[in-house]
């Protein structure tokens, strides 16, 4: 009898240890690993932690793009496309344009350029002008001259641009800041019918929205130097991003619900229809529970 009570303590302290294991490695391993994931219930993202989604998707110290900015700033103030007096006094409302801000705006010798979440806006500008006045097929040819929306004029990023000398309409496609090659120009055109921007539903193709329109002048001037598809899709990305940061950070919250990470996302895919479009933003922000983003930034001046 002894005996037997001898080994039902043995069993006893034998299965209390092993729980304490299994507890153990469960708080351990797979709690604390389960607490930094975000949880997908009925297929809505419940709870997101122990991420820096900001840094991930809009780091603080900026990115430097893979375009040289040169003179264009200058350029375009020759041109009239940038009324200089106008430009600057809008943004001396703001605060005023920095050292840097002034160099691309009237330098000469400018590097690549560099876009960060204090500049976002103005780089915005600075390529809606150039999408504006830099003659291309798109602008000619493309939907935004559609005789059904009664002339190109009429669109925000063409009646929006009250900063060129004289009326905007009159730069519209009229200069060659940047000449493309064939090749060129059937890059710009592909790859402006998968990038989406999430204030509507068109693509950089139909840029009839500053952010459209700079979009394409950035394409632009990317394809003019010879800038590969992958990294035209990649840059694109980044300054979307700065553009629309609350839409991006949602999307990379979407992402790590789904096993993703926001690093090794296809940019090709992230610009497309499903993902960057207003429609298709949505469908993704309904997803991620509490999320406050909306579809995107002012598309005035």
């Amino acid at each position: 009898m002894e005996k037997i009570k001898t080994k039902q303590t043995k069993i006893l302290l034998i299965s209390l240890v092993v729980i304490i294991v299994l507890v153990y490695a469960y708080e351990t391993f797979i709690g604390k690993n389960y607490q930094n994931q975000s949880i997908v219930k009925g297929d809505k993202t419940t709870k997101i932690l122990g991420e820096d989604y900001s840094q991930k998707v809009i780091p603080k110290d900026g990115v430097v793009l893979s375009v040289k900015w040169g003179d264009l700033g200058n350029q375009m103030i020759n041109a009239g496309v940038i009324d200089k007096a106008k430009f600057e006094k809008i943004y001396a409302g703001r605060g005023g344009l920095n050292a840097e801000e002034k160099k691309l705006l009237e330098g000469f010798d400018n590097g690549n350029l560099k876009i960060t979440r204090e500049n976002a806006g103005f780089v915005l500008n600075l390529l809606w002008a150039l999408g504006l006045g830099n003659k291309n097929a798109i602008l000619e040819n493309g939907p935004m001259s559609d005789k059904k929306y009664g002339g190109a004029g009429k669109f925000a990023s063409t009646g929006g641009w009250i900063l060129a000398q004289g009326d905007a309409m009159k730069h519209y496609s009229m200069h060659r800041f940047m000449v493309l090659t064939p090749e060129q120009q059937a890059l710009v055109e592909k790859v402006s019918k998968n990038i989406y921007r999430p204030c509507c539903g068109n693509s950089t193709y139909f840029p009839d929205c500053n952010h459209g329109m700079a979009m394409l002048g950035f394409l632009e001037l990317m394809a003019s130097q010879v800038v590969s598809e992958d990294e035209m899709y990649k840059t694109a990305l980044m300054v979307n991003s700065f553009w629309f940061p609350d839409t991006y950070i949602t999307i990379a919250k979407y992402l790590k619900s789904q096993g993703k990470d926001w690093d090794n996302a296809d940019p090709k895919e992230i610009l497309g229809f499903d993902y960057s479009s207003g429609a298709g933003f949505q469908k993704i922000k309904s997803k991620v529970e509490n999320s406050s983003a909306g579809g995107g930034g002012s598309c005035g001046v």
